[in-house]
């Protein structure tokens, strides 16, 4: 038996409901009950809030995060033969579970949740970079979750808490460190999944902060950090040119070397320099 329920032990879920991994849906599993309740707690306090989960397979992390005190959980699984398995986590937390059979891309959460709302998930990895910029950047500020503890592969985790100067350092960053807190909080080898992948993977959590850390405008912002990253290797003004005439300018009063390459700025010098051309269009 398990040590956080009275459910079988994963490997004999797997086993019983025929549950192998398949690539295309980028499933790694998980079946370590023991890994699985740590990186729920890494989730914070659960008691009390509901919780988001992406990708649940054979249930080893929703086993955690409702072991862990979830209030509750609604699991969003793509891979209809994961459903037998997690309707019986379901029936050993009544009315604490619901799944959802589907894309979580094409789904609305707030439809099935209560704040305050936690997400957590080992997200498949070929929509976890674009599960995690939707959940940055929504419309309206502060988001509908409180916190995002998600496990990616490793090289991507860096990417999200990577610092200027760093090769890792990028868009995702500055969309991460904009709105949120982010840190690693764990590391786990490939033999720890099944089938066991390539490469590391890595936990990250993130806090939102009740506004952004520097004004600016949502859409110019991403505009900026878009021209800039996509041509990284040039200096910026070179590849901000087609943003605006006097972009040298711009950069100028930003305190933003027009010579400087896009891994070179931080976080608040983009911000200033998306504020002034905001202004600067607005003004034409």
């Amino acid at each position: 038996m398990s040590t956080i329920d009275n459910l079988p032990p994963l490997r004999e879920v797997i086993q019983k409901h025929d549950l192998r991994a398949r690539k295309q849906l980028g499933q790694n599993f998980l079946l370590d009950l023991n890994l699985t309740s740590k990186i729920a707690r890494q989730a914070g306090e659960l008691s009390g809030h509901d919780v988001l989960e992406i990708g649940p397979g054979p249930g080893g992390l929703t086993r955690g995060l409702l072991a862990e005190g979830a209030r509750h959980v609604l699991a969003i699984e793509k891979d209809a033969r994961a459903l037998p398995a997690l309707a019986e986590i379901a029936a050993v937390y009544p009315g604490r579970l619901t799944v959802i059979n589907g894309d979580a891309l094409n789904i609305d959460p707030l439809a099935h949740l209560t704040p305050p709302i936690r997400i957590a998930a080992n997200l498949p990895y070929n929509v976890g970079t674009e599960l995690l910029v939707r959940w940055l950047t929504p419309p309206e500020w502060p988001p509908f979750w409180q916190s995002l503890t998600l496990m990616f592969q490793k090289e991507v985790a860096e990417r999200i808490v990577a610092t200027p100067g760093s090769k890792a350092y990028g868009r995702l960053a500055l969309l991460a460190q904009w709105r949120a807190d982010a840190r690693i909080v764990m590391t786990l080898p490939p033999e720890a999944f099944v089938p066991p992948p390539k490469i590391s993977s890595a936990v990250v959590h993130l806090t939102a902060l009740p506004e952004p850390r520097y004004s600016a405008d949502p859409a110019v912002l991403s505009q900026v950090t878009a021209a800039a990253f996509n041509q990284r290797r040039k200096m910026l003004r070179a590849s901000l040119r087609g943003l605006h005439p006097d972009i040298e300018a711009l950069l100028a009063q930003a305190g933003i070397a027009p010579t400087q390459r896009a891994e070179e700025v931080d976080l608040e010098h983009f911000c200033a320099l998306a504020r002034l051309l905001k202004a600067a269009r607005s003004s034409a």
